[in-house]
């Protein structure tokens, strides 16, 4: 105190520490004021916390796979949640309804159609009910899972796209081409699928050993990957073509690689002393990084998870038990530290929920199924912005990725790109701006059922008709007549209800009108009743003769097919004589 006061007059040392400023006692005739403190940056994310579920909300008594495979082993949509899953003699998942938690049956039904391992698993994000896995078999397959969920083991497959020479590591659907599907395997291939039709769309070779993770942009036109010669790749996907490389990270263990946006990746990784990193990444410019951040020490893989309507980063290690959440920004260093969520169980893997399952009245940003390494359960974690109110928060919740293709396989591979259709969190209805609303939500509402219903014939026992062709016309005339008569029957039955109700609501009891028009109307009533029974009885008749008719039919065909064998015995023993 005295020091500073005996070489710096005209200050006050009260003043100094009052204005977050540092006196520069090297000059004391020219004082040169410094700041303190750098302050705090404002974001509503900062103080973004991690409410782990309660005891009743966990899947319990799953037995999680002991995979050493660098896989998440676990996906989620608004609908299930799937998890891969420890089975002798082949590969499985089990597939469960969003909201079944609890202790599962040893016996719960699973998805065993593969023949080794399954190594990764993904939901189709336009339709809830498809999801694609790949294994050890060298096989990726879909699925078709119900509503109600599984009531036993499924092992009969969608689609099968067979093509890898080695086992397939890594599969991704593509954000916004309909039954698009890019796979990587142990061969060192990544394929582009149409799932639609089972054909290989492109083969792209350039990579030299193992691809440790894949990932498209927002719009889907660029493939990004990451390899174990050290190198991040940007690939054009409809030609194959390399647009970009360069060395991601100096460490040799696996890398992963998400977009953030068109144009920026993050990557994550290890430094050559081992201390785990990330950096961000222009795609069109891969020699070197925006910037790079050390994390830590330890030696679990880094697995990212991107929120593109917060723009938010996740990042999760295997074997660590805490996430930690980073916000991305336009300007340098391009990633800012929030905070971190931290628990005392390990993770072996992670299943992220897609935005539009996550709950607005929560102010629920993200969810997470962690999987537990040293126990069988999967806990759902719930990412959360402390609120005061309970309404809806639009600086929260933009519009996000609707369930509802922007275009078609083949339209995707021929050179068109759209961004993806958006929806409301709010209303959950699509949102296209060249449209009318009302026609919007109709259509989208519309185009969604239909597609959701493509596979339904699966889960539906099919019924055949065996009613003869030539009596068909006849049956569907009676048919329109009925639906036609009963139609009118019953808006002339509305007429007279209408007309009675009024009359009886200007009259007493009393009045003699009135007790003439209730026993009318009992009397209508009775012969309402007798001329439903003469008209259910003339149907049967109807229906009789019709069923005999076709016995009649039944027979005559019977009777042709055998005078037909016979004919063709007696030819052949004819044949045979000769």
């Amino acid at each position: 105190m005295g020091t500073l006061d005996k070489h710096c007059t005209g200050y006050k040392i009260d003043d100094v520490f009052k204005s977050n400023a540092l006196v520069d006692i090297r000059a004391c005739n020219k004082p040169v004021i410094k700041s303190l403190f750098r302050g705090v940056r404002s974001s509503k994310f900062r103080h973004v916390y991690g409410s782990p579920s309660k005891r009743e909300e966990l899947y319990d008594n799953i037995p999680i796979t002991r995979n050493a495979h660098d896989s998440n082993f676990c996906a989620a949509n608004p609908k299930f949640v799937a998890i891969v899953t420890e089975v002798a003699g082949g590969g499985a998942f089990v597939v469960l309804p969003i909201n079944k938690t609890g202790r599962l049956d040893l016996n719960t039904s699973k998805v065993t159609g593969h023949r080794g391992p399954v190594l990764d698993v993904k939901w189709n994000p336009f339709n809830d009910n498809i999801i694609a896995s790949c294994s050890d078999d060298c096989t990726v397959k879909l699925w078709y899972i119900p509503d109600s969920g599984l009531s036993c083991n499924l092992n009969e497959w969608l689609i099968e796209l067979s093509g890898h020479r080695r086992r397939v590591g890594h599969i991704e659907w593509h954000p916004t081409a309909e039954n698009v599907i890019a796979s990587s395997g142990f061969d060192y291939m990544v394929m582009l699928w149409d799932a639609g039709t089972g054909q290989i769309l492109n083969t792209i070779d350039c990579h030299p050993d193992i691809v440790h993770s894949l990932t498209f942009n927002r719009d889907g036109t660029r493939l990004a990957t990451t390899c174990k010669d050290k190198k991040i790749r940007s690939i054009d996907p409809r030609s194959g073509l390399v647009v970009s490389e360069g060395i991601c990270h100096e460490g040799s263990r696996s890398c992963k690689v998400i977009y953030l946006d068109n144009e920026r990746l993050l990557t994550t990784g290890f430094s050559t002393y081992s201390d785990r990193q990330i950096a961000i990444w222009n795609h069109t410019d891969l020699s070197e990084p925006l910037h790079r951040v050390n994390i830590d020490s330890s030696s679990g893989i880094l697995f990212p998870y991107y929120d593109y309507d917060t723009r938010m980063v996740y990042l999760a290690g295997k074997g660590d038990g805490n996430i930690r959440y980073y916000e991305i920004v336009d300007e340098s260093p391009y990633i800012h530290f929030l905070n971190q969520f931290i628990s005392g169980c390990p993770q072996k893997g992670f299943g992220m929920m897609v935005k539009r399952g996550c709950s607005v009245s929560r102010c629920e940003i993200m969810r997470f199924y962690k999987l537990h390494t040293t126990r069988n359960v999967c806990e759902p974690i719930s990412m959360i912005v402390p609120r005061k109110s309970d309404q809806y928060q639009h600086d929260l919740y933009p519009d996000t990725a609707a369930p509802v293709p922007a275009l078609s396989a083949q339209e995707w591979f021929n050179g068109i790109s759209k961004p993806p259709v958006l929806m409301s969190m709010k209303t959950g209805v699509s949102v296209k701006t060249h449209k009318p609303q009302a026609f919007v939500s109709n259509e989208a509402t519309r185009n969604d059922t239909n597609y959701r219903m493509k596979f339904a014939f699966l889960s539906k026992e099919t019924v055949p008709d065996y009613r003869p062709l030539d009596m068909l016309p006849e049956i569907e005339k009676i048919q329109k007549t009925q639906v036609n008569q009963n139609t009118r029957f019953q808006q002339i039955q509305q007429k007279l209800s209408n007309s009675l109700v009024g009359k009886f609501t200007n009259m007493t009891d009393g009045d003699e009108e009135c007790n003439n028009m209730k026993e009318n109307s009992n009397y209508s009533d009775n012969l309402k009743n007798e001329y439903q029974m003469k008209k259910a009885f003339t149907r049967q008749c109807e229906e009789l003769n019709m069923l005999r008719k076709q016995l009649a039919h039944r027979d005559r065909r019977i009777q042709d097919l055998e005078d037909l064998v016979s004919t063709l015995q007696s030819q052949l023993k004819v044949q045979r004589l000769q």
